[in-house]
C-alpha cells in the first residue's frame, strides 16, 4: 500500500474549447452591437444600417480585437467599443462591395443584400453612416484607456479602411477583373490591403488599447498579416468548393468575373498548404504569451478549417 503523501497528482491540461468561446463572445458582441445603434429619426437610414450590422456572421473581427486586448492584459470592457466600431467598418465594406458598381451581389450572410432591400441610394448612405459613426463610437464610449492609445487606434483604423488599405485593395481588385495575367505580387497586394489590413487593425488595436509595447505591436502585426492572407486563400477555395447555402452569398463569383485567385495560380491543394504554413507562422508569433494566447491560436486554426 502506497502512503497517501507519496502519491503525485498532476492536473490534467485544460483543452481550450473554441466552440464555447466563440458562442459566448458572439453573444457578447451581438448584445453590444444592438445597443450601439438604436433606432431614431430618420428611421429608414437607421433601419438600413441595423439591417446589415445585425445580420449575423462569425463576428471574427470584434472577437479578434477583444481576444488580443485580453491577451496583452486588458479587459472586454476596454475593447468592446473598438470591437463594435470595427464590425461597423467591416459591414460598410460589405454593403458597398455588394453594390452593382462593385461585385453586384444579391445575397450576403444568407439574406438579401442591403441595396436589394433599401435601394442603391440608401445602401450607399448606410455604409457612409456606419463608417462615420464607427469613429465617433470609439471616442465617445471607450473608458479607462489612455487618450494617446485611443488616438493610435483611430489613426490605425482610418489607415486600414482608406486608400492605403481596404479602398486601395478594392481599386486594384476592380482593375484586375478579367485580366488573366494578374501576377502573384498584384494578388498579394490586393488581399494584403483589401482583407488583411482590417484584420490587422482588429488585432493590433486590441493590443494598443491594453498598452502593447512596440515589440508586442510587431508580433501582433506579423500574426495578423499571416492570418489575413490565410483567410483570403480559404475564401478563394470556398468560392470554388462551397455551395451558396454554405457561403451565405453567391458561389463561383470569382470564376464568373474571371478573377485570378490563389487556387487559379497554385491549385486547391497547394493553396491549402500555403494557408496552413501561414497559420503556423502566425501562431509562432504568439509563443511569448503562453496560455493567454490560446484564443488567438485557436482562432488562427479556425480560419483554415472553416467551410463557410
Amino acid at each position: 500500500m502506497v502512503a497517501a503523501d507519496n502519491i503525485q497528482t498532476t492536473q490534467p491540461e485544460t483543452k481550450f474549447d473554441l466552440k464555447q468561446y466563440l458562442k459566448a463572445r458572439q453573444q457578447l458582441c451581438e448584445v453590444a452591437l444592438d445597443k450601439s445603434l438604436p433606432m431614431q429619426y430618420p428611421e429608414k437610414i437607421y433601419e438600413a444600417m441595423r439591417y446589415s450590422l445585425l445580420a449575423g456572421g462569425k463576428r471574427l473581427r470584434p472577437i479578434l480585437c477583444i481576444a488580443t486586448c485580453e491577451m496583452v492584459g486588458g479587459t472586454v470592457e476596454m475593447a468592446m467599443p473598438t470591437a463594435c466600431a470595427l464590425e461597423m467598418v467591416h459591414t460598410m465594406s460589405l454593403i458597398h462591395d455588394d453594390l452593382p458598381a462593385m461585385d453586384n451581389d444579391d445575397y450576403r450572410r444568407g439574406k438579401l443584400t442591403n441595396h436589394k432591400v433599401y435601394g442603391e441610394d440608401i445602401a450607399i448612405l448606410a455604409g457612409d453612416g456606419l463608417l462615420a459613426y464607427a469613429f465617433e463610437y470609439i471616442v465617445e464610449n471607450t473608458h479607462n484607456v489612455a487618450p494617446e492609445y485611443l488616438l493610435k487606434v483611430v489613426s490605425r483604423i482610418g489607415r486600414a479602411v482608406g486608400a492605403a488599405g481596404l479602398v486601395g485593395g478594392q481599386v486594384v481588385d476592380l482593375e484586375s477583373e478579367g485580366k488573366t495575367n494578374t501576377t502573384l505580387e498584384t494578388l498579394n497586394f490586393i488581399h494584403n490591403h483589401k482583407t488583411a489590413a482590417l484584420l490587422e487593425a482588429c488585432v493590433v488595436c486590441g493590443g494598443i488599447l491594453a498598452g502593447a509595447s512596440n515589440d508586442d505591436v510587431q508580433r501582433l502585426t506579423r500574426y495578423s498579416q499571416n492570418i489575413g492572407l490565410a483567410f483570403q486563400i480559404i475564401d478563394d477555395i470556398l468560392d470554388i468548393t462551397a455551395t451558396q447555402e454554405q457561403l451565405g452569398k453567391t458561389a463561383g463569383k470569382d470564376l464568373k468575373a474571371k478573377k485570378v485567385t490563389y487556387p487559379s495560380l497554385w491549385g486547391i491543394e497547394e493553396s491549402r498548404k500555403k494557408a496552413d504554413q501561414l497559420i503556423k507562422a502566425a501562431c509562432l508569433e504568439l509563443q511569448p504569451y503562453g496560455e493567454k494566447a490560446q484564443p488567438l491560436v485557436a482562432l488562427a486554426h479556425f480560419i483554415t478549417s472553416r467551410n463557410h
